[in-house]
């Protein structure tokens, strides 16, 4: 390189500070060389994502490998457990989700799931975890928060919360409520879209805000944004950029002094307007500190593009410099806190029947009176379960379901599971339909029916599946994976309050008598 192309000593600190303040993806399940040198450059944090996963073991080499070129690298993870696991991505979650720990509604449970979870991914080289969701699921029909809510009032997320962050934390892992300043009362996913919540401050205050307090009273170290837009506060720009949110509210009304993340800045309710490049600078500038990339956008070119836009951002004013030094203080001050944590800590991350204690005590059931005969099963059942499309928070390959765990524990259940495009799609199944009109909606067919369906009140079609398959068989058991839907079809209707692996294992030992 000649002298004159040379970077120029500014030009390379600012570049070190772009490199502190972003929270790169990367592809692969060993570290590319351009995360090496830009942890060389300045990088600090990097999050990991199911596709960097194979096993614990894995996991742990992976990490050391990264803690090799920095020993206070920031290593990130979206591990809600529940629906969202990025551990047991390929495996299906070992925990039930929040909505099933606000439905048993023991703070000392949801404290040692989180303490569980902790140790697993301290274990894995892990230093902080984009969890819990502290969001209050008031919509029932919100397409993107859902099971990951401890439920539907305020004073059950904000006690669950506080426990969840005070046992994660207490393995050494620091936790980050989300999605500030409250994504329950939505109705779009802002992955696709631009939400909006449009409740007063004061309603909003008086609901949404205070599990975010009450993580902030727990000692919570990271806060993440969420890309809506709540006019109350800010008419013009999403949380994730509004100074009058993050600035304002989160720092000066609530006085939370820890890190500030963003939610994924690639997803279109900031991008679509912004780009992923303006998102990023407005996101700094707006008071966040640290900014989440690489869900969908993963790799060295968006690493480099969002690192020039942050640089010349700076150089051209947009990005006031001392704004973007205090960010990147912030997450230095973090990265050595949550680095001598992953020191000081011990643990085994040793397995724990923990979380299937808590998928079992979570089921709710309602017998149809005159139809108790019907559980435990006898024999081996038939299963229709229905699977709606996942948004993208949701890894869509995540085992979940009754089938697979039901066939265990009664050999020769079969099953089939329908899609709406199964359902819709006018022959494209024929095989599947002529063993639904022969076998399964046969009242006289002498094994039982067992139905399952998830989120089924934000899906007509499933609704509609199901209400043609009951309308046959009356004797037919429902398990409801999802959010509840109030209503309670079926002779039996079983709810497990969310869709992981242990809670069909929990809702199977139930239905086989096994428990």
């Amino acid at each position: 390189m000649e002298p004159s192309s040379r970077p120029s000593s500014r030009h390379q600190q600012l570049t070190r500070l772009a490199g502190t303040v972003l929270q790169p993806g990367f592809v692969g399940t060993t570290v590319p060389d351009w995360v090496r040198r830009g942890i060389a450059d300045g990088l600090t944090s990097v999050v990991l994502f199911g596709r960097n996963i194979v096993d614990p073991e894995q996991v742990a080499r992976l990490t050391a490998e990264l803690r090799a070129e920095n020993r206070d690298l920031i290593i990130a993870i979206d591990e809600e457990a529940g629906d969202v696991t990025r551990l047991e991505a390929w495996t299906g979650a070992s925990r039930p989700g929040n909505l099933a720990l606000g439905a048993v509604d023991d703070v000392d449970l949801t404290e040692s799931v989180a303490r569980d979870i902790g140790r697993e991914l301290h274990a894995a080289g892990i230093s902080l975890n984009y969890a819990p969701s502290a969001d209050v699921n008031s919509n029932p029909l919100n397409p993107v928060i859902g099971a990951r809510s401890f439920g539907a009032r305020t004073d059950v997320v904000s006690r669950h919360t506080a426990a969840w962050v005070r046992g994660l934390q207490s393995a050494g892992v620091a936790a980050c409520a989300k999605h500030f300043p409250g994504h329950g009362d939505t109705s779009v996913d802002s992955h696709h879209g631009l939400p909006q919540v449009s409740a007063s401050a004061e309603e909003i205050a008086a609901t949404a805000l205070p599990p975010f307090v009450a993580a902030m009273e727990a000692g919570v170290r990271v806060v993440m944004t969420a890309h809506l837009l709540a006019p109350a506060y800010d008419p013009e720009l999403p949380a994730t950029l509004s100074p009058r949110i993050l600035v304002d509210l989160l720092r000066g009304e609530l006085g939370f002094d820890g890190l500030v993340v963003t939610d994924g800045i690639e997803m279109s309710a900031v991008t679509a307007r912004y780009g992923i490049d303006g998102a990023t600078v407005r996101a700094v500038t707006g008071g966040a500190d640290a900014v989440c990339v690489g869900g969908e956008h993963a790799g060295e070119a968006t690493f480099d593009q969002l690192t020039d836009a942050l640089v010349q951002a700076v150089l051209d004013g947009t990005l006031p410099e001392a704004r973007i030094c205090e960010a990147a203080a912030r997450v230095a001050e973090f990265a050595a806190w949550s680095g001598s944590r992953t020191r000081a800590v011990a643990t085994d991350g040793a397995a724990s029947d923990i979380g299937l204690v808590a998928a079992r005590r979570a089921l709710r059931v309602r017998t149809e009176q005159g139809r108790e005969s019907v559980l435990p099963l006898v024999g081996a059942p038939h299963v229709v379960e229905l699977s709606p499309t996942m948004n993208l928070a949701v890894d869509g390959q995540t085992p979940w379901g009754v089938a697979a765990p039901l066939s265990d524990l009664l050999p020769g259940t079969t099953s089939v599971r329908l899609t709406e495009a199964d359902l819709t799609e006018s022959g494209a199944l024929p095989d599947l339909l002529d063993l639904l009109e022969r076998k399964v909606l046969d009242p006289a067919a002498e094994r039982s029916l067992v139905v399952v369906v998830r989120d089924a009140a934000r899906h007509g079609w499933m609704s509609a599946a199901m209400t043609r398959l009951l309308g046959s068989r009356p004797d037919a058991v429902v398990v409801e994976m999802g959010v509840p839907n109030g209503s309670a079809p079926g002779a039996v209707h079983l709810v497990t309050h969310g869709a992981t692996r242990v809670s069909g294992v929990a809702a199977a030992e139930f239905l086989a008598g096994r428990r």
